[in-house]
């Protein structure tokens, strides 16, 4: 079972996501269950306090150790190796968030994620409780409320049965190599002059397979070209390699 908790200031936002769509689905069968706290409810003064102005000046406000700190230890543990609970912030500092990460993430343990507000957390939190910083893009949103969605629904279409059928993410774009998914065509045969290309009508399983693999490479070659120069990277490196421990045997 995928099991998720949310630290938030706002974790309203988080009620329709939860209880829409296969997200729900999957928590009315018991594949997730994911929970959204809200940060404030481990704050100690009466303005139930979460931010400060920064050392050094500076616009906006920044997120204090304390709450936060206390609040990722309860439900996560002390950072450490004896911690059961992988703890993600979303922040435009973090890597990357790709497919493989998202599958990495799917096989671990619970993961608890932390969403920033305002101009960001206090380093210390960073180091001494969260585990791992990763982005959704190059750009900037006001909070980690919205990211923190996206990862979560990457996740829970990985679960076995979420889908309905299984090749659905077998065919997706970005699973099992760095390609764009291709075209997609469905009835009527011909909409405005425009016709269903006459390969996914014949019936030939074999030619639909090779027109639908050439057209992702050349989708992808078009929009993301860089996906193919990684992908062509990689290959010539593990061949450098696989030669390197032929000549050592």
């Amino acid at each position: 079972m995928l099991a998720i908790d949310i630290l938030t200031l706002f974790p309203e936002l988080f009620d329709p996501f939860l209880e829409t769509a296969f997200v729900g689905m999957a928590q009315r069968d018991g594949a997730a269950t994911i929970r959204a706290h809200n940060l404030r409810d481990w704050a100690k003064d009466r303005h139930r306090s979460v931010d400060d102005t920064p050392y050094g000046g500076g616009p906006g406000m920044v997120m204090t150790p304390e709450p936060l700190i206390p609040a990722i230890e309860e439900l996560a543990g002390p950072k450490g190796p004896d911690r059961k609970v992988h703890v993600i912030c979303l922040s435009p500092q973090g890597r990357p968030l790709d497919q493989a990460r998202l599958e990495g993430l799917a096989a671990g343990p619970p993961l608890l994620f932390v969403c920033g507000r305002y101009e960001g957390l206090d380093q210390r939190v960073l180091d001494l409780a969260v585990d791992e910083e990763l982005s959704i893009g190059d750009y900037v949103l006001s909070g980690g409320e919205i990211p923190t969605m996206v990862a979560i629904e990457g996740l829970v279409r990985l679960l076995p049965g979420v889908l309905g059928n299984p090749d659905s993410i077998e065919t997706e774009s970005f699973r099992g190599g760095a390609v764009l998914e291709g075209p997609q065509y469905t009835r009527p045969p011909i909409y405005r002059g425009e016709n269903v290309p006459d390969v996914l009508r014949s019936g030939d399983h074999a030619a639909i397979a090779e027109w639908r693999r050439q057209q992702a490479l050349a989708r992808t070659r078009d929009r993301r070209p860089e996906l193919l120069a990684s992908s062509t990277s990689n290959a010539r490196k593990g061949a450098r390699k696989g030669n390197d421990v032929d000549d050592d045997g």
